[in-house]
């Protein structure tokens, strides 16, 4: 059952606002209302610690005292600085012309995504966090965890946004990929667009009966996908065909045959996540 809702998560980095545009621009092509939600950290919202069991210290109650203000201060800060963020976001999906609301909430964000993620039907969410600029090489710790948790695709926003024109979906033949095809075919959000079911790695009989059956499904969904086999490996392959004929969206599967599902993200998810410079839709 689908909800109309997409679930897109700020936290005032530069991708947040590439976050936001994204959610705009699905949600105008299926209808949705976006609903944004900021994640304060456990301890930042918190007024302050009990320190109360210290204050027979005698000498040292004044620094406790005072140390309890500034938590106090610092929280009321992070508050504010979470609705500023908010109220920022607003601004630039409502300018998209879309109907939005935003949320503040506290605690692990994770364990909030899995809360609300029930009413929504798509997650959208940026590569890198705050952090972004000190860990260029590395996935956002928050993204891994949201996509090995959440059971809703997830969009992984580029750092600059540019409509989609032309989607190449990545495809092994396996349960990830097979449920992308299928979730495309069946649903509005890339209707129209000229799209590609690509395979990298050896042909046999067997991977282009897949490839037919998944370009007959997409056809059935409106799509005249075309199909490209390169004996690659699959992230220079996918990397390349992004670059040379100018994909504006990749689609694939969270996990490929090999995974280990309880543990990392397949290491070709991973890596098409870490270098690609367009956004990504997840399937689980």
């Amino acid at each position: 059952m689908t909800t109309g809702t997409l679930i897109a998560l700020v936290d005032g980095s530069k991708y947040s606002e590439s976050v936001c545009h994204y959610a705009a621009w699905i949600a105008k092509r299926t209808g949705a209302t976006v609903k944004i939600y900021h994640v304060l950290g456990r301890r930042e919202g918190v007024a302050s610690q009990n320190l109360s069991g210290a204050i027979e210290l005698g000498a040292r109650s004044h620094i406790l005292e005072e140390l309890s203000e500034l938590d106090a201060q610092r929280a009321k800060l992070a508050q504010a600085q979470g609705r500023a963020i908010l109220e920022d976001a607003r601004a630039i999906v409502e300018a998209d012309g879309v109907n939005v609301e935003t949320r503040l909430r506290q605690g692990d964000l994770v364990e909030t995504v899995l809360a609300k993620e029930d009413t929504g039907d798509m997650i959208v969410i940026g590569k890198r966090g705050e952090a972004a600029d000190f860990a260029r090489l590395h996935l956002g710790s928050n993204l891994e965890r949201v996509v090995r948790s959440s059971h809703k695709p997830v969009f992984v926003a580029n750092r600059e946004f540019k409509p989609v024109t032309k989607v190449l979906i990545a495809f092994d033949g396996g349960q990830s990929s097979l449920k992308a095809v299928d979730y495309l075919a069946r649903h509005k959000l890339l209707a129209g667009l000229p799209v590609t079911l690509a395979f990298a790695g050896a042909e046999t009989a067997e991977i282009r009966k897949s490839l037919e059956s998944a370009k007959a499904t997409l056809a059935a969904g409106g799509f005249d996908a075309a199909i490209v086999i390169d004996n690659g490996k699959p992230e220079a392959t996918l990397a390349r065909l992004v670059e040379e004929q100018h994909y504006d969206l990749i689609v694939m599967g969270a996990y490929g045959h090999s995974r280990i599902r309880n543990l990392i993200i397949g290491s070709t998810t991973t890596e098409m996540v870490r270098t690609c410079k367009v956004p990504i839709l997840l399937m689980r």
